[in-house]
């Protein structure tokens, strides 16, 4: 006899397709409780806007976002500045170049005044259109720098374990990687930040990118914020391939972005763009020393985004 099959309902349905496909599970609820640093696979958008485009955009995310709690001021701001490692031969500048498939970067980042934030080593996969991001965290003595000619990160058996285990699977993950390419300081990186956060989703986040600037570099020291020597801008009309000076706003979300990220994109007309500030910076420097490019090798795309 053949046995007589039931109908299901939605929520049974909904159950079987939840039991089938889990889900990526994190340990904090919504993204306003630090889910930023245990997030591990997420889907990024960036797009090169007018200043006039911020405030508005500041005004539709209110019912939907709320300030990042590390940011300072009426406009949750902070500055960050990121220390970028390559290979001698730049390899991994070139594989965003060339638009390589599955592409990684090396960098060390901090916050504020020098050494009033922790250290951050992160390496920053991209496979395909998902990022796939690791990151230790220590102390900037911990980092040491070049205070005894060893950086950290090429002799990770002079560093103590750290308290956080996961922070120490990281850290040696990427001394692993950094030894064996040959990575060494290429560029610093420093900008400031405005960042929100999605109040009532997994992961959701907002961020507004302005005052871009580069330095070259070959010192494994990380500068606060208080030095200001050197450093050249990339967020204008030349760095940006736009007829104007612009902000660099980015969207992170998980597989599912919230509707209301779709709609906010959607309202204003929004075109994403590659840009890598990293790339930007060493084309910004070899148009400096004389070198040309053509326009296949830009790293941005013309867009509308300037009202």
């Amino acid at each position: 006899m053949i046995p007589q099959t039931q109908s299901a309902t939605a929520e049974e349905s909904n159950k079987l397709a939840s039991s089938a496909l889990p889900r990526l599970q994190v340990d904090a609820g919504p993204s306003r409780k630090d889910v930023k640093d245990k997030i591990i696979e997420r889907f990024e958008q960036k797009y090169i806007i007018h200043p006039n485009l911020v405030p508005k955009i500041r005004e539709y995310i209110k019912p939907f976002c709320i300030a990042d709690p590390n940011g300072k001021g009426e406009i949750p701001e902070y500055s960050v500045t990121t220390l970028q490692l390559d290979t001698p031969t730049m390899d991994l500048a070139l594989a965003k170049e060339r638009k390589t498939y599955a592409r990684f970067k090396l960098r060390i980042r901090t916050y504020g005044k020098g050494g009033s934030a922790p250290v951050f080593l992160e390496l920053k996969r991209k496979v395909g259109g998902v990022i796939i991001k690791s990151r230790a965290k220590m102390t900037m003595e911990q980092y040491k720098g070049d205070n005894d000619g060893l950086p950290i990160v090429l002799n990770p058996e002079q560093c103590k374990l750290l308290n956080n285990p996961v922070d120490n699977h990281y850290f040696l993950e990427f001394a692993r990687i950094a030894r064996r390419v040959g990575a060494k300081p290429k560029m610093l990186i420093r900008y400031i930040r405005e960042s929100y956060f999605g109040a009532n989703d997994d992961y959701a986040r907002l961020t507004f990118d302005r005052r871009i600037t580069y330095r070259p570099t070959r010192n494994w020291t990380i500068p606060g914020i208080e030095d200001s020597k050197g450093w050249r801008p990339m967020d204008s009309q030349v760095g940006l391939n736009r007829p104007f000076a612009g902000y660099i706003f980015e969207l992170k979300a998980m597989r599912d972005a919230p509707r209301w990220m779709l709609e906010l994109v959607e309202r204003f007309n929004l075109t994403t763009t590659g840009f890598c500030k990293y790339a930007t910076a060493w084309r910004l420097e070899t148009l400096f020393r004389g070198f040309e490019y053509d326009c296949a090798s830009q790293n941005t795309t013309p867009t509308n985004n300037s009202i």
